[in-house]
């Protein structure tokens, strides 16, 4: 007692080493049973107990087996667990844990941390929805867990986490049980019914990349509807893109028995609008089987990552547009690497000669891609020119975009008018000359286009040094009678050119 009657008051600074230690001891003592206290009668009781009462042991027995699958992986983990959950206790409930700062920590840990506070307690599972197709989501577990069993029988607890605004951009499976044999059985068997109920599989995927942390993401497209007639190419070119693409798939087992890779490689060059991603669009009509994966942009640098994609998604291809962008050859590059460049090799030799995969590339500037990406087997076994049409690909191309109108115009003088230019160029003519004819008919029918179509593809070719003009596929330099030189000098304004690489 101090002199005034009062609590003496003793600093910390001012005990010794073994008076400290005990009272850190005492503390600790002290916190045990206040945590032991609100187990027995408080918030977080019923969650505990709920574990207890399945796992059949206290926490501190209880281990977590964890798995981290990429972000957009959440909707077939959430496939695998139905499927598990469907075969061994298809009438499992899903729970959950409620309080703040759930953000920060994993589904073990806030167990833990439940143990020693009140601000986890039992609660509902929390649920979000996910992409399975262009159309259609349905629901995933984002926070919960789920009391079900081992295959031999252990009963374990199957937990799910999906990402957040304050983790990395992954998604958690943990198998928690008192057996780490038996909590490893089941995580195996969740992930071979993932790949089971792929939802990716013969979908049309595309990559990208959010601003927010830098997430990517996976998103489905509708896979396009075009036949042959669709595709206007000189003649032999789709026979002989067809023939490497879908020639192989075809006869895939064939090919295996006798030794031979079914991996392989097109590439498709050309000027801008001539029609090379209208081709892959064909290819991906084509192949209704084959799972699809785009890459463009800032997304190519997932190019590691969509090649593993394809090669679990067999038959599958991997589109890769603008190439040039990534495979610029180094001596044109500033520096004297260009790591993207090298994950794309690396990820183009790592698929394996065996499995089914197409890698499909496109540029504008074939003459600048890296000799590596087309010097080496199984990289690109076929490269294509795809050139400006001539007068009869002009002609079919007026026809082909103009099939939803009336078209009663005399072509002779609109295939003369467009010489040199693209079929982008051509589908603008169209959509110009309809609306024209849209604005000054006024009427609810089909639209009427007759000869001011020529007109236009005039009016058109004499912006050939505008900028509009350029970014269509028109050429600088005028032509006699109004028409759009080649842009490519030496290329016969009525010849195609099919370039191919040597075959190995």
């Amino acid at each position: 007692m101090g002199e005034d009657g009062g609590q003496g008051v003793v600093a910390v600074g001012e005990l010794s080493g073994d008076e400290a230690k005990a009272l850190a001891s005492s503390l600790r003592r002290l916190m045990q049973l206040t945590a032991n206290l609100v187990e027995q009668d408080g918030e977080v009781a019923p969650l505990l107990a709920r574990l207890r009462g399945h796992l059949g042991c206290e926490l501190a027995q209880v281990l977590s087996v964890a798995t981290k699958f990429e972000v957009w992986e959440h909707v077939n983990l959430q496939r695998g667990v139905d499927a598990y959950l469907a075969e061994h206790t298809p009438d499992a409930q899903w729970f959950g844990v409620g309080g703040q700062h759930r953000g920060h920590e994993d589904v073990m840990g806030m167990l833990l941390a439940a143990r020693h506070s009140v601000g986890f307690g039992l609660g509902s599972a929390d649920y979000a929805t996910a992409a399975v197709g262009p159309a259609d989501s349905v629901e995933v577990v984002q926070l919960g867990l789920v009391p079900t069993t081992a295959p031999d029988g252990t009963p374990v607890l199957v937990a799910i986490r999906g990402a957040n605004d304050y983790g990395p951009p992954v998604c958690r499976l943990e198998v928690l049980a008192a057996d780490r044999a038996a909590a490893r059985a089941v995580g195996g068997e969740i992930e071979r019914l993932m790949r089971e109920h792929d939802v990716f599989r013969r979908q049309v995927l595309a990559f990208g990349v959010s601003e927010h942390r830098g997430n990517e993401l996976l998103t489905f497209l509708p896979r396009p509807a075009l036949d042959a007639d669709d595709v206007v190419l000189p003649d032999g070119v789709l026979d002989s893109i067809e023939e490497h693409v879908v020639g192989i798939a075809e006869h895939s087992e064939r090919l295996l028995a006798a030794g031979q890779h079914l991996k392989r490689g097109l590439l498709l060059h050309g000027p801008p609008g001539t029609g090379k991603t209208h081709t892959v669009r064909y290819l991906m009509s084509r192949l209704r089987d084959c799972t699809v994966i785009l890459l463009t942009g800032q997304a190519m640098r997932l190019i590691g990552q969509a090649a593993a994609l394809a090669r679990r998604l067999q038959p599958s291809m991997v589109v890769v547009e603008d190439v040039d962008l990534v495979a610029m050859d180094r001596g044109f590059a500033a520096g004297p690497t260009n790591p993207l460049l090298f994950t794309l090799l690396d990820a183009m030799d790592g698929v394996g000669a065996d499995a089914d995969v197409t890698f499909v590339l496109t540029t504008n500037r074939a003459d600048e891609l890296e000799r590596a990406l087309a010097d080496r087997p199984g990289r690109v076994d076929l490269a294509i020119e795809v050139p400006r049409p001539d007068a009869d690909g002009r002609r079919r191309l007026i026809e082909l975009y103009g099939r939803g109108v009336d078209l009663r115009a005399d072509l002779g003088p609109v295939v003369e008018a467009t010489e040199g230019v693209t079929a982008s160029f051509i589908k603008e003519l169209l959509r110009r000359a309809v609306l024209g004819a849209v604005r000054a008919d006024g009427g609810a029918g089909v639209p009427v286009v007759g000869d001011e179509l020529a007109d236009v593809a005039r009016a058109m070719a004499g912006e050939r040094a505008s900028l509009t003009g350029i970014l269509l596929g028109g050429s600088e330099s005028p032509q006699p009678g109004g028409g759009i030189g080649p842009a490519q000098p030496g290329l016969a304004p009525h010849g195609f050119e099919i370039r191919a690489a040597k075959r190995y």
